[in-house]
């Protein structure tokens, strides 16, 4: 007998290395969103790839099912005390389905224990839905961390980690080896 039903394909979060294809096309992609809104982006080509290797760091790519990449995100050692969140992207055709949360949560699941006490990151000031998802999960505004930030620009968030994170709902994402 033959189904009319199929299950819904699965969004999954993998660990990839930065330097990986999926990986530059989707910071390549944010690159470009960052100049066409901005007129300004940091290079993403100017981040070495090992900045994102366990145990200092993390990548991720999330994907619908066996689909492309479609968001991504990453975590990196800032110092002794501190990990920091970069290149947080969703492509314009996923937005809207939690995948910022979702990997944003990850990323903090996966540097908890390994030392730093606080999370630091940098969003646009123009980018309303990233500063609402930073704002909701928990982070708070500080002076720009980043020597030479614009403050029109840029705007710096942080977040104690040493207690457990803020509840981020449910990630309805498997995780997958790299």
């Amino acid at each position: 007998m033959t189904s009319l039903f199929q299950a819904a394909p699965e969004w999954t979060l993998t660990a990839v290395p930065y330097g990986s294809p999926d990986a530059r096309v989707l910071v390549q992609a944010l690159h470009q969103e960052q100049l066409a809104t901005y007129g300004t982006a940091d290079d993403p080509e100017a981040t070495e790839d090992a900045e994102f290797d366990a145990p200092d760091g993390l990548f991720l790519v999330a994907r619908l099912g066996d689909g492309p990449a479609l968001a991504c995100g990453g975590w990196r050692t800032f110092n002794t005390s501190a990990a920091e969140i970069k290149r947080m992207y969703v492509l314009p055709s996923a937005r809207g389905q939690g995948l910022g949360r979702r990997i944003l949560a990850a990323l903090e699941q996966d540097v908890l224990g390994r030392g730093p006490t606080e999370i630091l990151l940098e969003t646009g000031m123009r980018n309303v839905a990233a500063l609402g998802l930073y704002t909701a999960c928990g982070y708070e505004p500080v002076r720009s961390y980043v020597p030479g930030r614009d403050p029109e620009i840029n705007r710096a968030l942080r977040k104690d980690i040493r207690q457990k994170p803020a509840s981020h709902s449910h990630t309805g994402l498997l995780m997958e080896p790299g």
